[in-house]
């Protein structure tokens, strides 16, 4: 056998293998093809990009405890309260219901903050009247006055007896063991969320990450939505206005799930605890009906997307958006376009400058097909957008940790409240309009008179939408 038949044998090798290997994702065909034809053309570029950003899911064994999913779990029929939900809303409940397990739950207490100082001292009294126990979940913990200030009240409670358990995500916080040393010795607990491993692949430490912003207190109050523990969301960095952002604070049986998906990524990272009956404490039903849905890449359907696409799909009248990264897929992009021709009123407000220059320039490279469709878009500035909220017609709010964007919806560990009725959905539409006066619409003029560089850097910046 001459060395070119040997090449060629190995060359289809090669082809043959990729081409198992990439199917093996089940990624959609596009996707599909184009990283085997780049592999097995390119094998010494293509090899290294997809050894970081390919694969897709972090297999993980899902944790059950006896009776958790009995005591978390309950029928709609028994969760329904209050007036008939209209058919729409009806739909993406049992749509969330089925996807992720989530229950129709109900709220005595529903508070939305878009201020970081009033979100930081609610939740410190919150803290303050615990008496059972602390959950904290979060991807960025910094090491400046808030975080050190938050540390300092979760090491008091430790002290005082209180069950403190924080989890942050190891790549989005970098304090280290020392920072969190206070917590420790009063008697808290501290996990990091899937650290790097010793021959694990590169795209294990970019991706899988949990995106949450999450707050438990004696299983009865939660906190989620888009702040992280930052001084960037209260009194701003180097001399920039405080980051724009939406959080949720919930009391009622709503605070069940939320407790429930703590759990799940405490355990996967800290390993078995117990879970006993007081973490889940009986709780009235309250006038506000809410679901709580968790997405991640462990999991073979994705949630959020699939319940924001529905929403959109659905709308009759308004679809607002604001979201930090703007970068949908080829679906929600197709339903908001095709909202807008149906008439819907689609509006979307981004950051004028997002954190990210390669994740705005992937945004921006949308916004074409989003305006002639009759969808509007802002940008808000000076200060940093950050929220994560949806309003669909009056009926329907939802405020999380998700992005519009494909590493939220499939790369990363996400959560949102899905809120039934007027009242929050009228609360978050005041932002919205109010958000729209600190912000510039982007016309189609203006996107034609952009230069030849933007232009190259947003077709460039798109070709990586699927891993942004």
């Amino acid at each position: 056998m001459d060395w070119q038949l040997a090449a060629l044998l190995l060359e289809v090798a090669w082809i043959v293998f990729v081409a198992l290997w990439i199917a093996a994702e089940r990624r959609p065909p596009a996707a599909t093809l184009a990283w085997i034809l780049g592999l097995a053309l390119l094998p010494l570029v293509g090899a290294p990009v997809y050894w970081v950003f390919g694969p897709r899911r972090l297999r993980r064994r899902r944790l059950r405890y006896s009776g958790l999913r009995a005591l978390l779990e309950r029928q709609l029929s028994e969760m329904a309260t209050g007036a008939p939900l209209e058919p729409d809303v009806l739909r993406q409940v049992r749509l969330a219901a089925r996807l992720d397990e989530a229950p129709l739950a109900t709220a005595t207490s529903l508070d939305l903050f878009r201020d970081g100082r009033a979100l930081f001292d609610a939740l410190e009294r919150d803290l303050a009247a615990a008496r059972e126990s602390i959950h904290l979940e979060y991807y960025i913990w910094e090491r400046d006055a808030t975080g050190q200030r938050l540390l300092a009240r979760l090491a008091e409670r430790a002290a005082a007896g209180i069950r403190v358990r924080v989890l942050v995500d190891a790549l989005g916080t970098t304090a280290g063991d020392a920072f969190f040393a206070p917590l420790l010795a009063a008697g808290g607990e501290l996990a990091r969320f899937n650290p790097p491993r010793l021959g694990a692949l590169p795209s294990r430490l970019i991706n899988f990450r949990t995106h949450r912003k999450i707050a438990v207190v004696d299983g009865r109050v939660g906190y989620l939505g888009g702040m992280n523990v930052a001084d960037c969301h209260t009194v701003g960095v180097g001399g920039a206005p405080p980051w724009r952002d939406t959080q949720l604070r919930v009391e009622g049986t709503a605070v069940r799930t939320l407790q429930r998906i703590f759990f799940e990524n405490w355990q996967f990272s800290a390993g078995a605890c117990a879970i006993e009956a007081r973490d889940f404490p009986e709780q009235p039903r309250g006038e506000h009906r809410l679901q709580i849905l968790r997405s991640g890449p462990d999991r073979d359907v994705y949630p959020i997307h699939e319940f924001l696409f529905t929403a959109v799909a659905g709308a009759d009248e308004r679809v607002w958006v604001t979201t930090a990264y703007l970068v949908p897929d080829e679906p929600l992009l197709t339903a908001l376009r095709s909202a807008a021709h149906r008439g819907v009123d689609v509006r979307l407000l981004v950051p004028a400058r997002g954190d990210s220059l390669l994740v705005a320039a992937a945004g921006r490279s949308f916004h074409d097909e989003l305006l002639e469709s009759g969808a509007r878009v802002w940008e808000y500035g000076p200060a940093m957008l950050h929220a994560k909220t949806l309003v669909v017609d009056r009926e329907l709010a939802l405020v999380g940790s998700a992005n519009l964007d494909n590493r939220s919806f499939r790369l990363n560990f996400e959560v949102a409240a899905a809120i039934y009725g007027g009242a929050a959905a009228d609360r978050l539409a005041g932002w919205f309009e109010e958000d729209l006066e600190q912000s510039r619409e982007v016309s189609r003029g203006r996107r034609r008179s952009r230069s030849p560089g933007a232009r190259l850097l947003e077709s460039g910046a798109r070709l990586f939408a699927a891993v942004l």
